[in-house]
């Protein structure tokens, strides 16, 4: 394979924006610079190192000119990457701790990892390739062209293929926790950085969740077909998944870039599933002949509201936390439920006052009903180890490994 790439507009300074955020991405890490030659000089065929350090070298080369933008040229570079990559973290190899592979902030270049560790490398292509597919949704979520109305329109299609996506990443991040992670020596796990410890891991895979079933709400709202108890489902099966995320967050430090705008993101998509939770139970209770059942639903209607004030609120912390973001405009389920909320809350009240004056014990907020959550992360497997792994075509290697060693050494020395 040669080492050819594509050609971007390298050194072409954008204007500074700020950019618009509907699924929330943490900073992207890619490959810094590392000497892949000198380390496995000898070790294994030099066409296998060159195919390797080939690959690496274009993945940094297209993720910095790009911004991470051409994400179809990356994944299939990360991918094949990956299939070479798992042979050097095979133990019967001995090559895992030879290399020490570096990586690197996307967005300021700050913040080096450096680990002597192939399985550490594993982890971090598999991390790189989650957070391409969230920033692809992302990307599906913001149109770039209106319609001839005036408003933002986002393809039934393409909000289907962002859920796709999206349970994609939550797969590639359970995969780095439940398998890869615990390959990695406990000292080198314990110097990562703190955006890469399990629960933030987790988090954001939960998240992940949650935002799916966020546009399916969407839908939902959309579809003449969906019904009540549709929409009730999936509103509190959202914010179940983003109750779950706030509480692996929670017992992590979140001094690192993205932490604690993270945190802010969930808090606020927690308000919103939450509003939108008590609204339609609110609305399945009213059906009721009950008094009683009137009652609670305006309880519900009246929290829902107060919840919708909060999470305005809470919208602008997040957009103003570090780094600063836009909120996109209402879009989804909330674009409907920021007119329906308080306008229902208003006249249910009204119309329930009487009720509410008599039957004052009453007033209290009705539990949400709990169900069983219906998104999964998708299962992720590893590639099959490249074929030059298993090639009984190479000539046994003229300089054994203590040798091998034994030149570093010396070359270090002369340095």
């Amino acid at each position: 394979m040669g080492c050819t790439y594509s050609v971007y507009g390298v050194g072409r300074k954008k204007k500074p924006s700020i950019p618009e955020v509907v699924v929330f991405v943490p900073s992207m890490r890619i490959p810094a610079q590392c000497d892949l030659q000198r380390a496995l000089k000898g070790l294994i065929p030099r066409d296998l190192i060159d195919r390797l350090s080939c690959l690496r070298n274009r993945i940094a080369l297209v993720a910095e000119d790009t911004g991470g933008s051409a994400i179809t040229e990356l994944r299939q570079a990360l991918e094949e990457y990956l299939s070479i990559l798992i042979g050097l973290a095979k133990k019967e190899h001995g090559l895992e701790d030879l290399v020490v592979f570096k990586w690197k902030n996307l967005g300021d270049g700050r913040q080096e990892t450096c680990v002597a560790n192939a399985w550490f490398e594993l982890f971090s292509v598999v991390h790189m390739m989650a957070m391409l597919a969230l920033s692809e949704a992302d990307t599906l979520m913001i149109p770039k062209d209106y319609s001839g109305s005036g408003f933002r329109v986002v393809s039934t299609d393409c909000k289907r293929d962002a859920v796709d996506l999206l349970l994609k990443a939550a797969g590639y991040l359970e995969f780095c926790v439940r398998n890869v992670l615990s390959r990695i020596p406990a000292e080198i796990r314990t110097s990562l950085s703190k955006d890469l410890q399990d629960g933030v891991l987790e988090a954001i895979s939960i998240q992940a969740l949650g935002q799916g079933t966020e546009i399916q709400l969407g839908l939902a709202v959309e579809s003449q077909k969906a019904t009540l108890s549709v929409k009730r489902r999936l509103a509190c099966e959202q914010l179940i998944y983003y109750g779950q995320a706030y509480q692996c967050l929670s017992g992590c430090d979140l001094s690192h870039g993205y932490g604690k705008k993270q945190m802010w993101f969930i808090k606020w998509k927690f308000l919103e599933a939450k509003a939108a939770a008590y609204y339609y139970h609110g609305l399945v209770l009213d059906k009721g002949n009950e008094p009683t059942c009137h009652v609670s639903a305006v309880c519900c209607f009246l929290a829902a509201q107060e919840l919708l004030v909060e999470s305005k609120k809470t919208r602008i912390t997040f957009c103003l936390a570090a780094p600063v973001t836009r909120a996109p405009p209402l879009w989804g389920a909330m674009k409907h439920l920021h007119q329906k909320i308080p306008e229902v809350a208003s006249r249910k009240s009204q119309m329930y006052g009487y009720l509410l004056e008599q039957e004052k014990a009453l007033q209290s907020l009705p539990d949400l009903p709990d169900f069983q959550l219906s998104l999964r992360p998708d299962d992720y497997e590893l590639p099959g180890i490249d074929p030059a792994w298993d090639s009984e075509k190479w000539e046994k290697q003229s300089q054994p490994l203590k040798e091998h060693l034994k030149d570093t050494e010396d070359e270090i020395e002369t340095e």
